[in-house]
């Protein structure tokens, strides 16, 4: 179990890393319909009070090629305002269940703290990690996704009206490759953000944010035969990592990932939200380091769910 959840964890924080950088880099080319009038509404914006107090429920399903995790979480947040008068959430991570049994938080874990904000300008980055428990650093960065596709949303000022749509072309490869237990990892995303819709009764606006494959793939696949699609589009997700009987597994498939996220109109807080990123792979094992020596295919899916929701 320590094995898998090693290797899930380094997955789910590359799968965060491929789009932290998105935001505000200036390699990114948004494309948008320009309105046909001025916007009538403001862009959707974080506005922050100083103390103000938050807490989410988190529950996750991680579905493997061989088992599959399920996750219950509780982080408490409060705001608070940094020297430079940045603005930001601070969570803590005081309950968790795992497979529905409650599981004993270490006193590091307890301790730890995740700065997260919507603020303007604001840089995500992924915590230190070392010295929290591995079975939390799904629920942690989970969160910290949730909040990079709200950022990216929020840093997207043509979002005005319900229906308007941007599409972020990216596709740089990210790496979760450790050199121990997985040699070669990659995948390659662009975004595709759409105001879906502003409910000004309920104070509202729903949000969707699709990480697809890009037209063409920018990663450099080990092996030739991995360019063959495995599904409707281009690959753009691979891994090759090493078995305990000293044989190479190597994956390659289709990566996507869809975020619905409710957001309160008059704060910007996060409302509740919800994450579906299937993976459709093809499996070979091999016997040498070119991938060239590889058995049969085999083809299964990956497939993680989260929600999120406010809590009192």
């Amino acid at each position: 179990m320590k094995l898998a959840t090693q290797r899930n964890n380094a997955f789910i924080t590359a799968l965060v890393l491929s789009f932290l950088g998105i935001v505000f880099p200036a390699h990114l080319q948004s494309q948008a319909a320009k309105p046909a009038q001025p916007p009538t509404a403001p862009a959707l914006q974080r506005n922050y009070l100083d103390g103000e107090k938050l807490a989410y429920k988190m529950t996750g399903v991680n579905q493997g090629h061989q088992r599959t995790i399920r996750y219950e979480a509780r982080a408490e947040g409060l705001v608070k305002k940094a020297a430079s008068g940045a603005f930001f959430e601070e969570f803590a991570w005081p309950e968790l269940r795992l497979n529905g049994q409650p599981f004993a938080l270490s006193p590091a874990s307890l301790e730890f703290r995740e700065p997260l904000s919507l603020a303007s300008g604001y840089t995500l980055t992924v915590p230190d990690l070392s010295k929290v428990q591995p079975i939390l650093i799904g629920p942690i960065t989970d969160l910290l996704a949730f909040y990079a596709d709200t950022q990216l949303a929020m840093g997207q000022k043509s979002l005005v009206r319900a229906g308007d749509h941007v599409y972020v072309k990216n596709g740089v490869p990210s790496s979760w490759a450790d050199g121990t237990y997985v040699i070669f990892g990659q995948d390659s995303i662009d975004f595709d953000v759409t105001l879906q819709s502003i409910d000004q009764k309920a104070g509202i606006a729903t949000v969707i944010v699709r990480h697809v494959p890009p037209a063409q793939s920018q990663i450099k696949f080990p092996a030739a035969w991995m360019q063959n699609p495995v599904n409707d589009t281009a690959n753009n997700w691979v891994e090759v990592e090493k078995r305990q009987d000293g044989k190479l597994a190597a994956q390659v498939g289709k990566e996507t990932f869809e975020a619905n996220i409710k957001i309160a109109l008059a704060t910007g807080r996060i409302i509740s939200a919800t994450m579906d990123n299937p993976v459709e792979v093809m499996e070979r094992d091999c016997s040498d380091a070119a991938l060239s020596d590889c058995g049969a295919p085999a083809r299964f899916s990956i497939r993680r769910q989260i929600t999120l929701d406010a809590q009192p």
